[in-house]
């Protein structure tokens, strides 16, 4: 299973979120280039940056750290937030984008997210599939819809989405466990790599997550607040 930890970004800065509340912020770092090399450092290849300047904005905005971590790393970068048009994707990868997820795009145009996945490939393209009681949530989780998770990553998944991102907003940023139940039931509907996201707060969570079957698992506050360390997920990676 992929370890990937997560660099979230506001203002230019590292920072975390509870439950995607923008007034829980907590500043982490200053400096993301810093956090990144860290990540690399320790043996970790991959990393999962979300412009949440970007979700909110509702256009890609910290495209001039997506270059400075890409080019001055080796780390693969899944990036997310804020990616609504063509342009927004060319300057993603133009900047070191090894891959985009994307969530809010796929509920409000998925026309264009179906063309970006005709263009680019399953192995580029990434479904963002965050959800709130199972409902999927959009524009930086700030709305909801009424689309319920499990069919909304079945239904792409027959149209070709080979990769998934699935994030329990009621687990993220509490420590307290991954969606588990939840992912076993993507599992079981739909043939995805799936990569499991929030609540994981220990390397156990991690080892329950690699049982079920995810392919990845994305990790942030349990490294910024010491639940897990950077020597630890470098003997998994």
């Amino acid at each position: 299973m992929r370890i990937i930890p997560a660099i979230d970004i506001i203002n230019g800065k590292c920072v975390r979120l509870t439950k995607g509340d923008y007034t829980t912020q907590i500043i982490y770092n200053e400096n993301p280039l810093e956090v990144a090399k860290a990540f690399e450092a320790s043996g970790i290849k991959y990393i999962h940056i979300v412009d949440l300047d970007g979700a909110k904005s509702k256009h890609i905005v910290n495209y001039n750290l997506l270059y400075q971590i890409a080019s001055k790393t080796k780390l693969k970068i899944d990036f997310g937030g804020g990616l609504k048009t063509n342009e927004d994707l060319k300057v993603a990868f133009e900047n070191g984008a090894s891959q985009i997820t994307g969530g809010s795009v796929a509920v409000d145009k998925p026309d264009l997210f179906l063309q970006w996945l005709s263009i680019y490939g399953g192995n580029k393209i990434i479904l963002g599939a965050d959800c709130y009681n199972r409902k999927i949530a959009t524009q930086g989780w700030l709305e909801k819809s009424e689309l319920d998770v499990v069919d909304f990553i079945s239904d792409y998944a027959s149209k070709g989405v080979k990769s998934v991102i699935c994030t329990d907003i009621n687990k993220d940023g509490m420590l307290q466990g991954a969606a588990n139940e939840l992912y076993s039931e993507i599992l079981k509907r739909s043939k995805v790599n799936l990569i499991a996201s929030g609540g994981v707060s220990s390397i156990k969570d991690l080892e329950k997550l690699k049982e079920l079957g995810c392919e990845g698992a994305i990790i942030g506050k349990a490294i910024y607040e010491g639940k897990i360390t950077l020597i630890e997920l470098g003997k998994l990676c």
